[in-house]
C-alpha cells in the first residue's frame, strides 16, 4: 500500500469545506450498535478567520489579566470526591496567586475555603498538599483554628482581641458543586450555578457506558510544560496536527475527518476515529489489511465482519478481563474512539473506554504550565472502589516514557510527541515577525472558540 499523501479538493465555502470521503458520523453511524446519541449530533456554525496574536501567548500584561479575570470567574475542577472521602480530609487547589483549601465536615459535607487565615494572611497548608483525618483547621503561624464548617473555635490569648467577634471571623466560603465524580471550586463567590456553566457536560455523559462517576483514578501525572497555558492546551484542541506529529497513526485514524463541535461558550469536543485509516493515505487497504495495521497481525477477519468492529470486540474482551468490568454493551465508538470534550477554561473529558484521559492545564507563568493527566477507569463490579492513584511528578524534560504504567497504555510516546512540540512553537512564536497565528475554519475552529470566550472574561 502506498502512503503517498492526498490532496482532496475543498470547497471555497469559508468553514463548511470539509475532508473527502465518509465523516467521523458516517463511520459511526455504520458501526451498527448502540451508538449513544450525542456523537451523531452535530453543532458547528463558522465563527470567524481573522489571525490571532501571538502578543496573547507572550505578553506578561495580558496574562495577568486573564488571572484577574478568567481564573477568578470560572468554575474549575479541584480534585475527585474520592480524593476527600472522609471527614477531614482535605485537597489544596491553586492556580496563580488564588489558593482554596477544600474539606469535608464532620457532618460529610464538602466545602472550600479560600486557603488564607484571617488573622495575618498565612496559608493553612502549601499548595498542592493534601491530607487526611483534620478535626479542625489551624493556621501554622500563630495557632488560631477553625471548626471543618468555617466557623471559629479558638484565639490564643483571645483577651486580645475584643474587636473580634465569632460570627464575623469565620473563613471565607467558596461556592463548591461536584459532577461526574469530580469537585468543582470557583473563586467568584457570585459564581452562577455550575450546571449552568457545564452546559450539554451532563446530558451527553449519561448516555455513556461508565460514567465518570462510577471511574476511579488509576493514574495522575503532573508535568511542567515549557509554553503558555494556551498555547499548550490548544495543542489537543485539534487533530490536525496527528498528519506531522503522529504520522505513526495515520494506517489506522482518521484524523482529517475528524468532527468538531461546540456549544455555548464554554463546551467543545472533537470525535476522532480509531479503525479507520487518514483520509491522507491514497490508497485504501482492504479491511484485513486494516485488520493488520491495528495489530491483529495475520489473525483472519470473520466473514462478513469489519476490521473496526472486529478489533472493539477483541478490545471489549480484553479490557473486560483486565478491568474487571462488563464491556459487552459499550459502542464501538466509545471503546475506541478519541472522544474529547472541552470546558473552559481548561478542561478535557474523554467518556472513551480505551481512551480514558483526563486533562487539566493551569498556568505557572506567561511561558510555562501545568499539565495534568488523570486515567479514570471504571470501578471493578463486585469489589470496592480502588484508592485514586498518587501523583507522579514529571520535570519540564522528562519523558512520559519515564512512568511505566503509562508507557503500558501505549500513550507516552503519543503525548512525548505532543509536548516536544511546545519548546520550539514557544521559540517560534516570540521569533515571528507575522503578527499572529492563521488558524483553519474548521479544524482548529475549537481554538478560535476558546478565545472568544476568554475575550468574553476580559472585557469583563
Amino acid at each position: 500500500m502506498s502512503d503517498e499523501l492526498a490532496h482532496p479538493t475543498a470547497s471555497t465555502a469559508p468553514g463548511f469545506a470539509r475532508c473527502p470521503g465518509p465523516s467521523t458520523s458516517d463511520l459511526i453511524a455504520a458501526d451498527g450498535d448502540a451508538t449513544p446519541p450525542p456523537l451523531v449530533e452535530h453543532s458547528y456554525h463558522f465563527i470567524g478567520d481573522r489571525d490571532l496574536e501571538f502578543s496573547r501567548y507572550t505578553d506578561p500584561d495580558f496574562h495577568r489579566a486573564e488571572l484577574n479575570t478568567v481564573w477568578s470567574r470560572t468554575w474549575q475542577w479541584a480534585c475527585r470526591e474520592e480524593h476527600v472521602p472522609a471527614p477531614g480530609d482535605f485537597q489544596v487547589y491553586d492556580v496563580g496567586d488564588r489558593s482554596a483549601l477544600i474539606v469535608r465536615g464532620t457532618d460529610g459535607r464538602l466545602r472550600a475555603f479560600v486557603n488564607s487565615c484571617p488573622h495575618r494572611g498565612m496559608q493553612f497548608s502549601a499548595a498542592g498538599t493534601h491530607g487526611h483525618g483534620k478535626q479542625f483547621l489551624r493556621c501554622p503561624f500563630h495557632g488560631m483554628s477553625w471548626h471543618l464548617d468555617g466557623s471559629l473555635r479558638d484565639i490564643p490569648c483571645r483577651w486580645d482581641f475584643p474587636h473580634v467577634e465569632d460570627h464575623t471571623f469565620r473563613l471565607t466560603e467558596l461556592p463548591l458543586d461536584t459532577w461526574g465524580g469530580f469537585v468543582f471550586i470557583s473563586f467568584d463567590r457570585d459564581a452562577p450555578p455550575l450546571a449552568e456553566f457545564l452546559g450539554v457536560l451532563p446530558e451527553h455523559f449519561r448516555t455513556f457506558a461508565y460514567p465518570l462517576e462510577q471511574r476511579y483514578v488509576a493514574l495522575h501525572m503532573h508535568k511542567i510544560l515549557p509554553g503558555n497555558w494556551k498555547m499548550c492546551l490548544e495543542g489537543f484542541l485539534e487533530a490536525y496536527h496527528v498528519l506531522a506529529t503522529h504520522p505513526e497513526g495515520l494506517r489506522t485514524a482518521g484524523d482529517a475527518n475528524a468532527q468538531y463541535d461546540f456549544w455555548g461558550p464554554h463546551v467543545s469536543r472533537f470525535v476522532h476515529t480509531v479503525g479507520y485509516q487518514s483520509p491522507h493515505l491514497a490508497n485504501r487497504p482492504s479491511e484485513q489489511e486494516l485488520f493488520r495495521n491495528l495489530g491483529h497481525g495475520d489473525t483472519a477477519l470473520p466473514a462478513g465482519v469489519g476490521a473496526r468492529q472486529q478489533h472493539a470486540a477483541i478490545m471489549r474482551e480484553r479490557l473486560g478481563a483486565a478491568l474487571g468490568v462488563d464491556l459487552s454493551h459499550v459502542s464501538t465508538s466509545q471503546m475506541l474512539d478519541s472522544i474529547q470534550y472541552f470546558l473552559f477554561p481548561n478542561a478535557f473529558f474523554f467518556p472513551g473506554i480505551g481512551i480514558p484521559l483526563i486533562y487539566r492545564f493551569r498556568p505557572i507563568d506567561v511561558d510555562h504550565c501545568i499539565h495534568e493527566i488523570m486515567m479514570l477507569q471504571p470501578v471493578p463490579e463486585n469489589a470496592p472502589r480502588p484508592p485514586p492513584a498518587e501523583v507522579v511528578h514529571l520535570g519540564i524534560n522528562d519523558s512520559y516514557k519515564s512512568v511505566p504504567a503509562f508507557v503500558a497504555t501505549g500513550l507516552a510516546h503519543v503525548l512525548d510527541q505532543d509536548t516536544e512540540n511546545f519548546f520550539q512553537q514557544r521559540a517560534g512564536i516570540k521569533a515571528a515577525s507575522k503578527q499572529g497565528q492563521t488558524l483553519g475554519n474548521y479544524q482548529e475552529a475549537r481554538i478560535r472558540h476558546l478565545h472568544q470566550t476568554l475575550d468574553t472574561y476580559l472585557a469583563g
